[in-house]
């Protein structure tokens, strides 16, 4: 029986003083691999569901425990190193009564784990500590086990009929766990050990004999393997206990990521914690895909391809690192839509929604190999693009790309508009997609002001928004290839769409605009910060701007940490729900990029400064990906969404999208020219230098000095031709 539960009557029970309780987890991440652990190092069946070891959507390894003499050790902490690269745990015995032997005091002995994921293979060293003034013998063992799952399975989502588990092997220092799929394909786990164990079925147990501060370490490698289908020759490919190169390769490739990046550095320690985390958090999800760098949604549910939150997040960090956007676009176009499917919500032309690999997206028990339900990724795609292009002068890029440009647009016009109204809406086709598909996509996320669910098609007012810019940006392009009838062509529709956007959906007693309209254009008369994002498109008329802000900053909307979906004044009003009245950090970036577009700063920066405050409370100042709605209440932290992923690509993004929209901020390729638009610092940053922001084949440093009525602004070095242009 575990030694954290306890049976009675037939049932199991976990103790109330159990740390299967704590819900805190650490993570891992490596190019299509993940592990999720809890803070004692152990992936335990008791502990949160989603603990696991991960990869291509299938979780390779369900049990990882490790005991010493059969006890759970003492944790003393635990953390991930501020570059994501290594987890490390402090553990020291429990005091230990063993027959025959002498008892185990109390922190005698100290344990240090310490786990790096690199290729494929998760690492683990376990270094023990001898602190008594006796010789120590005793024993600790690790219990491996995998149970081959797919990530939808892990989520809740019912199999039927499932493929087969084989026997585990053992060798003297090697563990083979083998799931033969329904895909026919082999998912295998291999553990490797530097030391020879005891095998136990799948436990491994270690003998050990220390002298007074004498000190031994364990390694082992996990490596998760997929076979083709028919593949029957039998070899392995090498694995190896290599913890130390495996450690030192993973912390080279993010040290070589992170020179390439600018260096931000204020005056405000805690602010710079928040920075650096969120920094370490986009290279923590960024994939090397065939098509370049792309930024993985968020563990645990959505470390994959996401079409919209690649996009959010390239256009969010696009100032400071472009390269992102440029994988983020070549991924997208390569997997763009051919042909219609209506089991994938597919059109051609259309921009991916979600991407997996695993046993039940292969078999169509999900439709997400390649899933296409959103409404709003095609638009976003082509305004991607153009400030793409803006930031780099990357012409040549960008004419290879306009084809598929010219199909996202050719999308828009033939099927967004799905009833002809002028409008963009979504319907599904799809029987198991999803219902809504916008950015807010859960079941019920969209309804009317009684409360009652819309029905669609739907076009919501955030996607007009999406097209008006898509078609802007598209015309900029357009002209810089030289196509300058289409153009003109595209800013014409543009602007007739804003005309026709003002008029259906402006609520003037509201003072925003509406959710959506429904498949009967009525209006969805509801107060929510979809709304910011018609500010950030440039659809908003300026009048109708500045009403908008002052909505989203009053109290029913913005809750002290953020500005909530909903408003609290809404009948459909639930802080604790995913959509409907919590805090997105992503969407509360967008809207504050909104609110500094048509020069609204004082409300951009209160949304820095709450998320920045909220930041605060969350553990190692990673703010999730979304928390739940409360009001501010004085001398307490925002309140945690339990199912939250953490980390998670656009809420790591927030804070430079924020902080751009703050100073007014600007790169311009074509022009090598860094601007500041009426740039401000919140009353917490009194200082903060730029270091190495590159424009074209230039660099340039920056010190920023808030002051009274403005923010001074001074190049501290410059490499290359750059200018640096302040407009107030």
């Amino acid at each position: 029986m575990p030694d954290d539960a306890i049976l009675i009557r037939d049932q199991y029970f976990i103790r109330a003083d159990s740390a299967c309780i704590d819900d805190r987890t650490r993570v891992l991440k490596y190019g299509d691999s993940f592990a999720v652990f809890d803070r004692f190092g152990d992936i335990d069946p008791l502990g949160p569901g989603e603990l696991g070891l991960y990869h291509a959507d299938t979780r390779f390894l369900s049990r990882l425990v490790l005991r010493l003499e059969g006890k759970r050790p003492l944790l003393l902490d635990s953390t991930v190193k501020e570059d994501n690269a290594l987890f490390g745990v402090d553990l020291m015995n429990a005091d230990t009564q063993r027959e025959g032997k002498p008892p185990m005091l109390r922190g005698s002995l100290h344990l240090f784990r310490s786990k790096v994921l690199y290729d494929d293979v998760c690492h683990e060293r376990v270094r023990l500590h001898n602190y008594s003034s006796e010789t120590m013998e005793f024993s600790f063992s690790v219990q491996f086990d995998a149970d081959f799952v797919d990530l939808f399975e892990v989520r809740g989502v019912p199999r039927a009929q499932r493929g087969r588990v084989l026997a585990p092997r053992t060798q003297a220092r090697s563990l083979v766990l083998e799931y033969v799929g329904r895909d026919a394909r082999t998912r295998r786990t291999r553990v490797v050990l530097d030391t020879a164990p005891t095998w136990d079925g799948t436990t491994a147990f270690f003998q050990v004999r220390l002298a007074p501060h004498e000190s031994a370490s364990f390694r082992w490698a996990i490596g998760c393997e997929i076979d083709e289908p028919g593949k029957t020759d039998g070899r392995l490919p090498r694995l190896e206990a290599d913890y130390e190169s495996a450690a030192e390769r993973a912390a080279h490739e993010v040290q070589q990521h992170r020179e390439r990046q600018p260096e931000i550095e204020t005056s405000n320690a805690q602010f710079n914690r928040w920075l650096d985390r969120s920094l370490a958090d986009i290279q923590l999800l960024r994939t090397d895909t065939p098509y370049g760098p792309y930024p993985y949604a968020g563990v645990p549910w959505y470390s994959t391809v996401f079409g919209r939150d690649g996009i959010i997040t390239a256009l969010q960090c696009l100032w400071m690192n472009p390269e992102l956007a440029r994988g983020v676009l070549s991924c997208l176009a390569a997997t763009q839509a051919e042909a219609e499917n209506p089991d994938q919500d597919a059109q051609p032309g259309k921009i991916l929604h979600e991407m997996r690999s695993g046993e039940m997206a292969a078999l169509g028990e999900v439709p997400f190999a390649r899933y296409y339900g959103s409404i709003d990724a095609t638009p976003l795609f082509v305004v991607l693009a153009d400030a793409y292009q803006r930031r780099t002068a990357d012409l040549l890029f960008i004419d290879g790309l306009w084809p598929h440009v010219e199909r996202a647009l050719d999308w828009i016009e033939r099927y967004g508009d799905v009833d002809g109204d002028g409008f963009y809406e979504y319907a599904r086709r799809s029987g198991t997609g999803l219902l809504n598909q916008g950015w807010k996509d859960s079941h019920d996320a969209i309804f009317h002001s009684d409360g009652t669910q819309a029905e669609g098609p739907i076009a919501l007012c955030e996607v007009q928004g999406y097209v008006y810019a898509a078609k802007r940006a598209a015309a900029r392009m357009a002209a810089s290839l030289g196509h300058h009838g289409r153009a003109q062509a595209l800013e014409h529709e543009a602007q007739r769409l804003r005309e026709r956007f003002a008029k259906a959906f402006w609520c003037e007693d509201l003072g925003t605009y509406a959710l959506a309209l429904d498949g009967a254009k009525r209006p969805c008369r509801v107060v929510s910060s979809n709304a910011g994002h018609c500010l950030f498109s440039g659809i908003a008329r300026p009048e109708h701007a500045v009403r908008i802000a002052r909505t989203l900053t009053d109290e029913a909307n913005f809750s002290g940490w953020g500005i909530r979906t909903i408003a609290s004044t809404e009948r459909g009003f639930n802080p604790m729900s995913y959509h409907n009245g919590s805090v997105w950090p992503h969407d509360n970036s967008i809207v504050a990029a909104g609110f500094a577009l048509y020069g609204l700063k004082e409300a951009a920066v209160k949304v820095l400064t709450g998320l920045f405050d909220a930041a605060l409370f969350f553990e190692m100042h990673r703010l999730p990906e979304l928390f739940c709605g409360f009001p501010r209440r004085p001398g307490e932290a925002p309140t945690h969404y339990p199912v939250a992923c953490s980390p998670q690509a656009w809420a790591a993004g927030a804070v430079f999208l924020c902080l751009q929209a703050c100073l007014g901020l600007e790169v311009r390729g074509p022009t090598a020219t860094v601007k500041f638009s009426n740039p401000v610092l919140p009353a917490f940053v009194q200082r903060m230098r730029i270091r190495n922001l590159r424009v074209g084949d230039a660099s340039v440093d920056l010190l920023l000095v808030r002051r009274k009525d403005d923010v001074g602004i001074s190049v501290q070095r410059r490499s290359g031709s750059v200018s640096v242009v302040t407009v107030k």
